[in-house]
């Protein structure tokens, strides 16, 4: 019974990276929450639609600017339309556009700025002058200009201008840790042994700055749901008959004294996605880096912390 004791704890195997990464996210205090109102929120918008007995586009002209009750949950519009309906409807479409920005603007980033810091040189310049390029263009006013002209393209090819500028400090960071990845030893060795550069990318420099990447881009969707709402309240964004929080807010805005309801649930909603996105992106944060998180809470003690010679007497 001796022997085996060892012999069992021998063959346990250490946890994964994956693992151990998802432990410290769910010893967290508030990034679990905010995980788990993302579900619900995720639930919202894709289950709410099969649940509600009222389509997004349905007028129902006896309830004209009705309150919440039975037959309409978070009550009418102006005009008889389900609120809920409307609302998880546009829930539906802020979350799908600002997802897939940030999956479009992380994907470009990381490859504009992982080639521009590996390959340096003529390569580096361009692109590099290229992201200083789209950095002094106004892009709200460009997406303002361009929007109602891309119309025919429906939201999708308002989510493609959204995440051409929406890459390029992001790009710039990437660029800066590849700058370090290259001079690596393991670079170095890939590079002995024949390997392509864009192999090396691939294989060695993105698997590396994976964590920075993962926060930025969940941190990334919040700031896109915002420019689409932000957009959208200008008449830039999603067009009628489709509708986005944005348009929700900025149709309901008048009403917000009179007929609160209208406003209130898609105002709610946003403020309520954004923080959670908030949260689940520092605790990934913490869980990817822990270091930073203990360097913040060492700060404040070693500047309190009083000095041998005077804590004694």
């Amino acid at each position: 019974m001796e022997n085996s004791v060892p012999g069992a704890a021998g063959t346990a195997r250490p946890a994964g990276r994956t693992t151990v990464v998802l432990r410290r996210f769910l010893r967290g205090r508030s990034a679990p929450a905010g995980a788990a109102v993302l579900l619900l929120l995720f639930l919202l918008a894709f289950a709410g639609p099969l649940v509600s007995p009222w389509d997004y586009s349905h007028i129902d002209y006896t309830a004209l600017r009705s309150g919440p009750g039975a037959a309409h949950w978070w009550g009418t519009n102006r005009i008889g339309q389900d609120v809920f309906a409307q609302t998880v409807r546009g829930l539906q479409k802020s979350l799908l556009i600002g997802l897939l920005v940030a999956l479009f603007s992380t994907v470009l980033a990381s490859l504009v700025g992982a080639c521009a810091g590996y390959f340096g040189g003529w390569p580096d310049r361009l692109l590099m002058f290229f992201v200083d390029l789209l950095l002094v263009f106004p892009s709200f006013l460009i997406i303002a200009i361009i929007s109602p002209r891309l119309r025919n393209g429906g939201w999708v090819a308002f989510v493609g201008l959204l995440a051409v500028f929406g890459w390029m400090i992001t790009a710039r960071v990437v660029r800066s840790m590849t700058l370090s990845l290259k001079e690596r030893e393991f670079v170095k060795a890939a590079v002995y042994m024949g390997v392509g550069p864009l192999r090396i990318i691939w294989r060695h420099v993105l698997p590396n700055i994976a964590s920075f990447l993962i926060i930025d881009a969940t941190i990334a969707v919040g700031g896109a749901v915002m420019s689409e709402t932000a957009l959208s309240y200008f008449g830039f964004g999603v067009q009628a008959p489709d509708v986005s929080l944005g348009t929700l807010i900025a149709s309901t805005t008048g009403a917000a004294v009179t007929y609160p309801w209208m406003f209130f649930f898609p105002a709610a909603l946003l403020i309520v996605f954004v923080l959670a996105v908030n949260l689940v992106g520092d605790g990934l944060r913490d869980a990817l880096d822990p270091t930073s998180r203990r360097a913040a809470r060492r700060a404040p003690r070693r500047a309190s912390a009083p000095t041998a010679e005077g804590g004694r007497r």
